[in-house]
């Protein structure tokens, strides 16, 4: 496969295996996040296993002038990207809203939604340019039902698939994908981002039940993209098997 892929959040996670799977594939790669250092070592990992050109450097995609100078400032040999994957977002907190911090509600909403919309109308152009391109959005079941003690990340997930069909509807008249990518429970750093780096509390998240893993979910965006240019798929729900909604699971 000899595309351009553009990943957000890409140090850790869903991100990091998504880069290793295209890279594998012999894409070349524009690799962001907000933490400089994992971003470089990951850059440099990925050339040196798979011999694939990589462009990486660090954006916090809440700040819009950043995003727009990262795109127009992208080298030519980057700048015709074809696989756009939305991964950047993150959960903070596990209270009920009236005790929630509104510093993390911001901060969901900011990375979350209007991340999501900075990057994806700064990479558009070009793509309406060439006509063609994929973009992909790291939704979650979340965003589906909300769950007790996640009224406000539920939010920012439901606006991501809101945000996806409205998108695919606005593209309907282009060669343009758009697919949401809707994931349950995923083993990631994802709930110690969430308890604010009290690991203890998030191994518990896990506990009695064998999660997804970021690797799953790179395998499914990966096929996604691989589908002949006439097949669309919209959104993909992915769960463990012993989790049927965000909170009905069943553990061992």
């Amino acid at each position: 496969m000899e595309k351009t892929v553009f990943i957000t959040g890409a140090s850790s996670g869903i991100g990091k295996s998504t880069a290793e799977k295209f890279a594998e594939a012999g894409c070349q790669l524009i690799l962001c996040a907000r933490n400089e250092q994992n971003i470089a070592d990951l850059s440099k990992s990925l050339q040196k296993k798979f011999l694939v050109p990589v462009y990486a450097f660090s954006l916090d995609v809440r700040d819009k002038e950043a995003v727009d100078t990262a795109i127009k400032r992208l080298p030519q040999a980057f700048s015709d990207i074809d696989i756009l994957v939305n991964n950047a977002g993150l959960a903070l907190g596990f209270e009920k809203i009236q005790d929630n911090l509104v510093d993390d509600w911001e901060e969901m909403i900011a990375t979350n939604v209007t991340g999501l919309l900075y990057v994806t109308r700064a990479v558009l152009p070009t793509m309406l340019r060439r006509q063609q391109g994929q973009i992909f959005n790291i939704g979650s079941i979340a965003g589906i039902h909300a769950y007790p003690n996640g009224a406000v990340y539920c939010a920012t997930k439901a606006a991501v698939k809101t945000l996806s069909d409205g998108l695919r509807q606005d593209l309907v008249d282009t060669p343009i994908r758009v697919t949401n990518i809707q994931p349950g429970m995923t083993e990631t750093n994802f709930s110690v981002v969430r308890f604010h780096g009290d690991t203890e509390r998030a191994n518990t998240v896990y506990q009695g039940i064998e999660p997804l893993t970021g690797d799953d979910i790179a395998d499914i965006i990966f096929y996604t993209a691989s589908t002949p240019p006439h097949v669309q798929i919209c959104e993909i729900t992915v769960t463990p098997t012993h989790q049927a909604t965000g909170n009905v699971v069943f553990r061992k």
